[in-house]
């Protein structure tokens, strides 16, 4: 593969660098949670060195310090940052590969959710124009939504847009742009105008205004845009990358740049204070212990490297085997762990996760429990299947189903209204192997009826019945009070096991007291040439500092602290 030659104003320099940190807001989305986590796993089209420097801008970050009925991704794991870091330090030892002490920082504080979006401020034009976007590093474009997007685009009324008729600096390009996400495709047209990152002005930087965003991701999301720091060999319409413009207009002294993302709570359940941090041209010392482990990128277009092996309960599973192991993807725009569905769904019976669509099969039949059994008796399979919204309706439907599947789509979107969005439960139990696995289920169900057994007995048959729903590599759950006796993983990167516990990998979500425990891995085929790939998101880039060397070719991991 071909390696980018840095702009030879990159080199690294000592001691004097300029440098830029970012304070990273992290977002649990709560009652749009796991929504908006699934959406964004998909979304992906596929501070600094502490020197003597006292140019230093550092955009801090605020715990929201309220919990809503619903986080996301609270896992009582994470390190508290005061008291964990003294420990960690004096059991490991903090050593910095620059040796330089912290700089005086200049701090502004932002609003954060937690862990389920991680996302920081930059300004663009003259008079800056403020937006909040995703640091991604699985792809390499800047967008943020557009003043003149459609009457209809909801999604762009609930964000701030760019108004380039307010800007001094805007050069019109004009030049028609899309890319295609999992919930479709996000378009608007090119334009160039100056771009500030920290305290780094990139002056000219092309960037693409969004008209058009699909799906509910960006809808509910509270980033505005996303800022690639991918590879340019992935840049949509060859659009040169923020970070490559930091280069070559000699605006960073190293051609690096890395990440620290805090977790939501620490052991004791205490919400941390801190989101995290991007830094531009080095590593900040005091958010990682020891030293980092590299291993080169084994191909210039997203942060793709070599994984040897994968381990739970410290035996490997067999899925990195030969000279070429797994193939796999940091990427910060990411928040599960992503693999192929035959891989995924062996570790999640591994770890003893339940497919979330035997879950939801359970919800459906508490749901329409009571409907469920009167209806046993007067329907067929299909029919029942047909007005719970399960299968599609047939031509040869009867008026009575057909009013009762309208009444119930009527319910659904009412209560979407009210929430914000679907909950889960019906709409993603569907489909033809949900369709077969509702009708096996209700033949079952009135079969027994047929031996005149009790309504609770048929329920709890039934609910039997949806623990047979086979997990299909996709979301998976586990019963919260089994995360102590869970078993470790480990990934292998460059002779290193890099350990996740249970508490770090599994995600809990919270509803009215109620918790539910969800599976931090999810299977995605990603085929050839470019897959089979496995996706490292925040779940593993949180408990591990990460440095993205350009300069060098290679990507770093330490522990965090």
């Amino acid at each position: 593969e071909r390696h980018p030659n840095p702009p030879h104003s990159c080199a690294r320099s000592p001691p004097q660098r300029t440098r830029a940190i970012i304070a990273m807001r992290k977002s649990s989305m709560r009652t749009h949670a796991l929504a908006v986590l699934t959406a964004l796993a998909l979304t992906t089209p596929h501070a600094v060195l502490a020197l003597s420097a006292p140019k230093l801008a550092r955009v801090a970050l605020v715990k929201n310090t309220k919990m809503d009925a619903k986080t996301v991704r609270v896992r009582d794991v994470d390190l508290n940052h005061a008291t964990q870091r003294a420990r960690l330090e004096s059991m490991y030892g903090v050593k910095s590969s620059s040796g330089l002490a912290n700089a005086p920082s200049h701090s502004m504080p932002i609003s954060n959710y937690m862990d389920a979006q991680y996302y920081g401020a930059i300004e663009i034009g003259n008079p800056p124009q403020s937006f909040q976007v995703v640091f991604d590093t699985g792809s390499s474009n800047l967008w943020v939504p557009s003043a003149k997007c459609g009457f209809l685009q909801i999604p762009c009324d609930l964000h701030a847009k760019f108004d380039s008729a307010q800007s001094s600096t805007y050069e019109e390009d004009g030049t028609p742009f899309a890319i295609h996400y999992g919930s479709g495709s996000l378009s608007g047209f090119l334009s160039k105008d100056d771009v500030k990152v920290g305290d780094i002005v990139v002056k000219g930087q092309g960037f693409a205004e969004a008209t058009k965003e699909p799906g509910i991701a960006f809808l509910f999301a509270k980033f505005d845009g996303i800022l690639g720091l991918g590879f340019d060999e992935i840049s949509v319409d060859n659009v040169k990358p923020v970070f490559y413009n930091m280069m070559e207009q000699k605006l960073i002294d190293a051609p690096m740049f890395s990440f620290w993302l805090n977790r939501t709570t620490s052991e004791d359940g205490a919400p941390s204070v801190v989101g995290g941090e991007l830094v531009f041209g080095g590593s900040d010392p005091a958010h990682f212990i020891g030293e980092h482990t590299y291993v080169p990128v084994t191909r210039d277009a997203y942060w793709q490297i070599k994984m040897d092996d994968f381990k739970v309960a410290g035996r490997s599973i067999g899925a990195c085997d030969g000279e070429k192991g797994c193939q796999v993807i940091a990427d910060t725009g990411t928040s599960l762990l992503a693999g192929p569905v035959e891989t995924i769904s062996k570790i999640n019976n591994f770890i003893g996760a339940r497919s979330m669509l035997g879950e939801e099969c359970r919800m459906l039949i508490d749901q329409y429990a009571e409907q469920f059994v009167q209806e046993l008796e007067d329907y067929s399979s299909e029919q029942i299947c047909t007005s719970i919204g399960v299968c599609d309706a047939a031509g040869d439907e009867t008026d009575v189903v057909s009013r009762v599947v309208a009444s119930r789509k009527l319910l659904r979107n009412a209560d979407s209204h009210r929430h914000g969005l679907h909950a889960p439960g019906v709409d993603s139990f569907k489909g033809p192997i949900a369709c077969t696995a509702c009708k096996t289920v209700v033949n079952y169900a009135q079969n027994l009826l047929a031996q005149n057994m009790t309504q609770d007995i048929i329920i709890n048959e039934v609910k039997r019945v949806c623990d047979l729903v086979p997990n299909t590599g996709g979301t998976a759950a586990v019963d919260c009070g089994d995360i102590p006796h869970m078993p470790d993983v480990e990934f292998v990167i460059g002779g290193v096991s890099f350990k996740l516990t249970a508490r770090e990998y599994i995600l809990r979500i919270s509803d009215g007291g109620e918790d539910q425990c969800i599976s931090g891995f999810m299977g995605m085929d990603i085929p050839p040439p470019a897959g089979p790939l496995w996706i490292l998101g925040d779940v593993f880039l949180g408990p591990y500092h990460t440095e993205f060397d350009y300069g060098n070719h290679r990507v770093g991991f330490a522990k965090a602290a």
